[in-house]
């Protein structure tokens, strides 16, 4: 196949983007302009930050080979001579696996200079970041990758023209790449015998919270949490659902009454919230969602890289309101402060981070106002903290 011929049978798949916002990978590939006499890199973004996602890490440990091959794939498809895959660096074993992977497949040909004798070169680089959720955003990632301060850029230019080193870039999530070798081995036919017509294939959700077996579960795209729980055994004994969100805490949560919407990004997103990187994080009755969303808030205040006003102001306003609301000392009047102050960041401000630290004031105002109420007018929270932790209802004897 010709690399054109690549990029279209990746297009023709219906491959979406695996990072959160679904775009189509094929069509990523497309506007990488040719013949413009520049080099060419593909970025894959391995710096995953978004709470409750755990999904990128584990497959690069379970096999960092699916993603290396998928990098040659990319790379010929966009006719790129050099990768770099931005890890986290935090989690030392799979950078040291992931390393060793990159070790084996030069060893074995795979790259390299003239890879099998085709006359193609490609060097792949894995650079570890130091940590910093805004580093999930792809043109802060660039940044960061040349040895700067991680901030989003001003679009346009977007990186399919200026990317890494002004040059044309695609960045691409693991999980999106890693999914290209079975693409092509098994047909795009095969891969659109999954899922729904508009968001085909598999993907990886990560199930956390109070849940019987938390994990990773690779499933149809348009598979609903119902489902899921019943694969992870469902809630945890004696304990019911009470709210959740579909793709990370960046996501509106749901509640019980959204277990049967399909998770695809069409459903999730008629439902009013965003399949995001399908993080599902599963909260019990015994959880306080005042107090799980300023933990959050406070995530993202501290994660804000100043950048711009809304965002860096704003997070930080956010967390104070919380806390005092939290701790019984709120008014009723700063529930519509938090909504009015959520409304100033949320797209307003310089990438999407602003937008993820709205989106729980929104939600749980939407569907918990009451329990706000009851912080604020109990003086207090009515939850004990004690009865929320995974080790909770576990009885151990101990012999005297």
């Amino acid at each position: 196949m010709s690399p054109d011929e690549v990029i279209a049978y990746v297009k023709d798949s219906g491959l979406r983007g695996r990072g959160g916002a679904g775009f189509p990978t094929g069509m990523k590939w497309q506007f990488i302009p040719q013949g413009d006499g520049k080099p060419h890199y593909l970025v894959v973004n391995a710096d995953e930050s978004e709470p409750g996602t755990c999904k990128d890490i584990p497959l690069l440990f379970a096999n960092p080979h699916s993603l290396i091959e998928g990098i040659v794939i990319a790379c010929y498809a966009i006719r790129s001579q050099h990768a770099f895959v931005y890890l986290r660096g935090e989690v030392v074993p799979v950078l040291r696996r992931l390393h060793e992977a990159v070790r084996e497949a030069y060893e074995a040909g795979y790259l390299g200079k003239d890879i099998l004798g085709s006359g193609l070169d490609l060097e792949v680089t894995v650079h570890a970041g130091a940590g910093a959720y805004i580093c999930g955003e792809e043109t802060a990632l660039l940044d960061s990758l040349e040895g700067r301060r991680g901030q989003p850029r001003l679009r346009p230019p977007f990186p399919a023209v200026a990317g890494l080193y002004a040059c044309p870039t695609v960045v691409n999530n693991v999980e999106s790449i890693a999914s290209v070798p079975a693409i092509l081995s098994r047909g795009k036919e095969w891969f659109r015998s999954m899922g729904s017509e508009k968001s085909p294939g598999f993907t990886l959700y990560s199930l956390s919270g109070h849940v019987a077996h938390p994990g990773q579960y690779e499933g149809p795209l348009g598979i609903t949490l119902r489902q899921l729980l019943d694969m992870s055994g469902g809630m945890r004994p004696g304990h019911r659902l009470k709210f959740w969100t579909p793709g990370g805490s960046s996501t509106p949560m749901f509640t019980d009454e959204h277990l049967d919407v399909p998770l695809d990004y069409e459903g999730v997103g008629a439902a009013g919230s965003m399949l995001g990187t399908k993080a599902l994080q599963c909260f019990d009755e015994t959880t306080c969602v005042v107090r799980a969303v300023t933990r959050w808030t406070e995530f993202y205040a501290h994660e804000s890289c100043g950048k711009c006003t809304p965002c860096r102001e704003g997070t930080y306003w956010l967390v104070q309101l919380l806390r005092d609301i939290e701790a019984g000392r709120g008014h009723m009047s700063d529930l519509d402060k938090l909504n009015d102050i959520a409304d100033n960041i949320n797209g307003k401000s310089f990438c999407a981070l602003g937008d993820g630290a709205a989106s729980p004031i929104f939600s749980s105002l939407k569907y918990f106002r009451e329990e706000y109420e009851q912080h604020i007018s109990g003086r207090g929270c009515p939850f004990d903290p004690a009865k929320s932790t995974a080790w909770a209802d576990t009885h151990v004897e101990v012999n005297a």
